[in-house]
């Protein structure tokens, strides 16, 4: 991630810009979601979890991992609150709990 490990403070910063588009984007199609169905789903995929919700739930390990390090709050309430609870919501599931490393190991291993 550009954000955290850009060599240059420059590097950083346009990470971090480069970051901001990428949750403005997912918060937006959160809220396309919801606008189809005429009220807010909890998932990207409606009711129940799809495609979209599988592929981006697979990052949120390493998302926190950097967050953890660097203290970057990548799904901040304010700025992505629908992101934010969906990636409570996504992370708060069983089977989600049975398959994403913990947060810690994440960071001993790639950090």
């Amino acid at each position: 991630m550009q954000a955290s490990r850009g060599k240059t403070e420059e590097d950083r910063a346009e990470g971090r810009k480069q970051w901001l588009v990428v949750v403005e984007t997912l918060e937006g199609a959160l809220r396309d979601c919801a606008a189809g169905k005429g009220m807010m789903m909890p998932f990207f995929g409606g009711d129940s979890v799809g495609y979209v919700d599988v592929v981006l739930g697979s990052l949120l390990g390493w998302v926190s991992a950097n967050q953890e390090v660097w203290g970057i709050e990548c799904f901040h309430p304010r700025r992505a609150p629908l992101l934010a609870a969906w990636a409570d919501r996504f992370a708060a599931l069983q089977t989600v709990q049975t398959v994403v490393p913990q947060v810690s190991r994440l960071v001993e291993l790639g950090m």
